[in-house]
């Protein structure tokens, strides 16, 4: 399991004696073979904050449709203010992409992609943004399957089984 730490913040509360902080950490976790998860720990201190994000993290994972190292089809999200474009490149083109957006592309297995992140630079929205666009995706099989359709190679299957 691969896991990045995408984004730390501190908050604080005043009180009588002074100010109480609290952290928040964004971590994604991925096995790298198409499953990532997204979550955001809060603890007292830093280092439980981002356990806690990663246990989360781990129990939200979903699969993500994949094309060998990079994604089938172009594809556009949006989450808040933060806007996503991704788009499959062509082997040993590499993670072209931003730090937040990085960090969910390489945790879900992704070896070739562009991607163009616009309006909101928030990280918490930019990576939701980002895992929702990869939940979007659909092969070409996923999508005739859903249509009652048949693909050659589940013809060449359904021959050969016959």
């Amino acid at each position: 399991m691969a896991e990045k730490v995408v984004y730390i913040n501190r908050s604080s509360k005043v009180v009588k004696g002074g100010r109480r902080f609290k952290f928040s950490a964004l971590v994604v976790v991925g096995d790298r073979k198409g499953r990532v998860g997204i979550a955001l720990g809060k603890a007292a201190e830093v280092a439980d904050a981002i356990r806690r994000g990663g246990e989360l993290a781990r129990n939200k994972m979903i699969t993500v449709s994949l094309t060998g190292p990079t994604i089938p089809h172009e594809v556009y999200s949006t989450y808040g203010g933060a806007k996503i474009l991704l788009r499959p490149a062509s082997p040993g083109t590499g993670v072209i992409a931003g730090k937040t957006v990085r960090s969910v592309l390489e945790a879900a297995g992704i070896k070739d992609i562009l991607t163009k992140s616009l309006g909101s630079k928030n990280a918490a929205n930019v990576v939701k943004a980002t895992l929702s666009a990869l939940v979007s995706l659909r092969t070409r099989e996923q999508i005739y399957t859903a249509r009652g359709l048949h693909t050659k190679k589940t013809k060449v299957a359904e021959v050969a089984a016959a």
